[in-house]
């Protein structure tokens, strides 16, 4: 697979990090499970990380974008480019607070919350090809170290 670097074959320390390296590991199966996501939400006009944020705002707003990237671990940048598309497509709306503009909360807009249920089937279906996936096993030890991060 690939091109074969003679170098890379005499330096075994490098081995590891192909096989190993638990963050290739980790990116791997998010790509692949983000794809299994997206195909099912593409006929809505939505990827599944603007659904995750869409899902948060929607159980726990209104809410502050700084606190739903505190949430997600989501950076600033990839956290306005999505919120921008979900405020464009109206399915959230900024609430005035009196506070200046840039810390307004978010709300899921009616529009929004229609959205979501006409998602779930499609995302029950994505779930479903998941689970089969990764397995019981894997599911559950994914929902263990997805929890440990809000600790």
């Amino acid at each position: 697979m690939g091109l074969e670097y003679p170098e890379m074959k005499q330096n075994k320390a490098l081995e590891p990090m192909g096989y190993e390296c638990l963050l290739s590991c980790t990116r791997l199966l998010t790509r692949v499970l983000t794809g299994i996501y997206d195909n099912e939400l593409r006929a809505f006009g939505l990827k599944a990380t603007q659904l995750n944020l869409l899902a948060v705002v929607a159980r726990i707003g209104p809410v502050r974008r700084i606190d739903i990237g505190k949430r997600l671990h989501l950076d600033p940048s990839t956290l306005t480019r999505n919120l921008k598309i979900m405020l464009t497509n109206g399915w959230i709306k900024e609430i005035t607070d009196g506070e200046d503009g840039r810390g307004s909360p978010l709300q899921v807009t009616t529009k929004g919350r229609d959205l979501l249920h006409q998602i779930v089937p499609s995302w029950q279906k994505a779930q479903d090809r998941t689970q089969r996936l990764i397995g019981d096993n894997g599911a559950t030890l994914l929902r263990k170290l997805a929890g440990n991060m809000h600790e």
